[in-house]
């Protein structure tokens, strides 16, 4: 109810009692304390609804901050003092075929983007088919990851501008010499296309319905159930992208 309407625990509690009384049921309703510390422990179930598709996944990966709610709004409008706002950085995988947020993981404002790969690759247990990023993943610690999780993905990310192929090593060119080459040789667009990057719109799309629907900032005061708030808000937006997605089929046209 907090993440799709805005209500505080206090008003979910309320209404709770009120839908109760209208059904004619004696159940007892948590008080919104017992709501605030469970959040503080809650865990992710461990089946996913709906499930992740059959086969290989197409894994895009991108980060996005989350304001933390009053965090030195009460210094500006007592004293007109400006304030450090904080944030947290929502990081999080989607499944380029569904849009469906497949992994996730908050953390402070200060933590890189590539330390972060890992972790959301381990909440995956399929195998990863490709794996595409921005240019803030390029680094070989990000292709490792990658590759310790599923030896025979393609990792699609733009090189550095002034990236060069590491000419010393020895064996065939790598994959990401491989993108420093075909990037140098066609052109950045023609590696886009080649390399199916354009899908990272996908990613993108899927932090804009977040914010848009969920929020641009997490309510919660703690750390722990700011965790809960988030893992909670993905998984009501893949319900709502669940029972939205239209089921698309080819029509078959017949030769007259």
């Amino acid at each position: 109810m907090g993440c799709v309407f805005g209500m505080r625990l206090r008003q979910t509690e309320g209404l709770m009692n009120s839908v109760f009384d209208l059904m004619g049921l004696e159940i007892p309703v948590p008080d919104h304390t017992t709501l605030s510390r469970r959040a503080q422990t809650w865990k992710l179930p461990a089946q996913r609804n709906p499930p992740l598709p059959d086969g290989p996944l197409h894994v895009l990966v991108d980060s996005t901050g989350l304001k933390v709610y009053g965090a030195g709004q009460w210094l500006e409008e007592k004293h007109g003092a400006r304030s450090r706002r904080n944030w947290r950085k929502f990081h999080l995988a989607v499944d380029a075929n569904s849009g469906e947020i497949i992994a996730h993981r908050l953390t402070d404002q200060g933590t890189d983007d590539p330390s972060q790969v890992e972790p959301l690759l381990s909440q995956i247990d399929g195998e990863i088919d490709q794996f595409t990023a921005d240019g803030a993943y390029d680094g070989k610690p990000t292709y490792q990851t990658v590759l310790q999780h599923s030896a025979t993905a393609n990792v699609v990310i733009p090189p550095r501008s002034t990236a060069v192929e590491s000419n010393g090593d020895t064996g065939p060119p790598d994959q990401r010499d491989k993108h420093i080459a075909a990037i140098a040789k066609d052109g950045r667009l023609q590696w886009q296309a080649a390399t199916g990057y354009g899908k990272r719109a996908r990613i993108e799309t899927a932090i804009g319905r977040y914010k848009g629907l969920i929020g641009r900032r997490v309510r919660a005061r703690s750390f722990a159930t700011q965790q809960t708030e988030v893992a909670i808000g993905c998984i009501v937006l893949n319900r709502m992208l669940a029972c939205g997605r239209p089921e698309s089929v080819r029509r078959q046209v017949r030769q007259a």
